[in-house]
């Protein structure tokens, strides 16, 4: 009650004490610039002085070749240039979101200080928007764009200014904590860690300019998204104004891109861009996931190619039988559409057949299954990187059916990029004990449920362990309690506010 009193008393002095303030800060603002880049003074903005929005790209503000004219709201002048991108110069946009790895910027295994580089920047720009003149400089930017109260769009201000508080320092890796859930056998451990998308769209609407986009996009970088921002054009000059405050706190410039188009434009961006968000849905329930844990490509370092694997791999083949089902029927590839693949893989320039690749004999499987010997194919991991192959390389043979490649030390950045360019990223192993080989491909690549260690495995996941993909919202775990709440549940929030009224409430000013 004490605290809605005197909030009632401050809005009855608010009048008067806002146009007193204002008139020391007009004096203040010829005086002194606004502490970021910004050449803009709102009492001038006008027909005679517009204002420009530009697009941010790759780091850099840019016009357009088209520009957009806004008209004040209250009285009909145009007042605002708005460089609108249009459907023929999207592709550079596209391009940029394509060169963020799905891995993200940052991640806990990757560039882990860029976590305590945001709560820097949060504490800054937290710091910069509590300054009377910059706080009164965007509250009357909104009045400028989405006529409402000075109360109403300071409130929006106030906001945006506590929320970079709160996550500010530590905060912002605070949101990466991981949890860990021990294992079957000493060693063996499997931890939850909260991962990226990558590169990421963020649209938001007019009414609220400046606290929806700025509590997303810094939301979506706090996790380590790259993402590019659209507003609703008519009040884009906030954001572009905002943008600039966070780069004078020490936000990159090169972390978020700013478009400016109409709602064709951005969907024709939005479909361009190589999003995975239908393999991994399909993957995900189709067949149950059954297909998603097969080993279906194995990138072998040198060091092992000399060792006996590869002869020790074709001795365990040679012992599975139909007699015991230890190889049996495929039920969603024929005989022909794996052996048909086999021969294309084998025209590759340096491919071979490792094992298998011949047609069980002596059985009465229906020539609508499949029924093959477990074969193995090696491609040069140079070929397999060629655009011509890389599809038919990764293709889903969902049979006893997988490809085989070798790299050197200076090649590893080529295994990366193969991870990168694949569309579903599902389970995977990392063989080795070598902690810091662990954390540089863990760190750099997305698959989902990913086992790590000398005695990595990438099927017979136990039941206490989440099973599912990675690098899609829509990815679907099993087998845990955070799988269970993730998938089948979402957030809601209720709050109660019952009363009762404070016995002396009075009617506020309107706002």
């Amino acid at each position: 009650m004490y605290r809605l009193k005197g909030l009632g008393e401050l809005r009855r002095k608010a009048p008067q004490m806002t146009v007193s303030w204002f008139n020391t800060f007009s004096f203040s603002r010829r005086a002194h610039s606004l502490p970021f880049a910004t050449n803009l003074a709102v009492e001038d903005i006008s027909g005679a002085q517009p204002a420009e929005v530009q697009n941010l790209l790759q780091g850099k503000w840019m016009g357009s070749s088209t520009w957009n004219t806004l008209v004040d709201p209250l009285n009909g002048e145009p007042f605002i240039k708005v460089a609108e991108v249009d459907g023929r110069g999207v592709q550079p946009f596209v391009e940029s979101l394509r060169q963020c790895p799905k891995h993200g910027l940052h991640n806990p295994f990757k560039s882990p200080e860029r976590y305590l580089m945001l709560g820097d920047v949060s504490a800054k720009a937290a710091h910069l928007l509590s300054l009377p003149e910059v706080s009164d400089f965007f509250t009357k930017l909104i009045q400028r764009l989405a006529p409402k109260s000075y109360q109403q769009a300071f409130g929006e201000v106030y906001v945006t200014q506590k929320f970079l508080e709160n996550f500010s320092g530590d905060q912002v890796r605070f949101l990466a904590r991981s949890f860990a859930v021990p294992g079957n056998h000493l060693g063996q451990q499997s931890h939850g860690f909260r991962w990226p998308y990558g590169p990421v769209a963020i649209i938001t609407p007019f009414n609220f300019p400046l606290e929806i986009p700025v509590l997303q996009l810094m939301g979506a970088l706090y996790m380590g998204n790259k993402p590019v921002l659209k507003v609703d054009s008519k009040v884009s000059l906030v954001m572009d104004q905002m943008l600039r405050l966070l780069h004078a706190s020490g936000l990159p410039t090169e972390d978020v891109d700013f478009i400016n188009c109409d709602g064709k434009t951005m969907n024709k961006l939005l479909v361009e861009v190589e999003y995975v968000s239908w393999v991994c849905d399909q993957d995900a329930y189709a067949c149950s996931g059954q297909k998603c844990s097969a080993q279906s490509i194995l990138f072998m370092h040198e060091n092992w190619g000399r060792s006996p694997l590869l002869g020790k791999m074709k001795d365990l083949a040679a012992r599975r039988k139909l007699d015991d089902l230890t190889i049996g029927p495929v039920l969603t590839v024929t005989t022909e559409a794996m052996l048909e693949h086999k021969n294309k893989l084998l025209q590759i320039p340096g491919s071979k057949l490792l094992f298998g690749g011949d047609a069980l004999q002596n059985h009465s499987i229906p020539a609508i299954y499949g029924a093959i010997k477990p074969t193995a194919i090696f491609v040069p991991l140079e070929e397999i990187l060629k655009n011509d192959n890389f599809e038919l390389v990764t293709k889903e043979i969902f049979g006893p059916f997988q490809i085989i490649t070798e790299y050197k030390d200076n090649q590893l950045p080529m295994v990366l990029n193969a991870l990168e360019r694949m569309h579903a990223h599902l389970t995977a192993a990392v063989v080795s004990n070598d902690m810091l080989f662990l954390q540089e491909v863990i760190g750099q690549s997305v698959n989902g449920t990913t086992y790590a260690g000398l005695r990595a495995r990438t099927t017979g996941a136990p039941q206490n362990h989440w099973f599912g993909p990675a690098g899609d919202p829509r990815g679907a775990g099993i087998g845990t309690p955070e799988a269970i709440k993730l998938v089948w549940s979402c957030h809601r929030e209720i709050i109660y506010d019952i009363g009762p009224l404070p016995k002396q409430w009075e009617i506020p000013v309107s706002t």
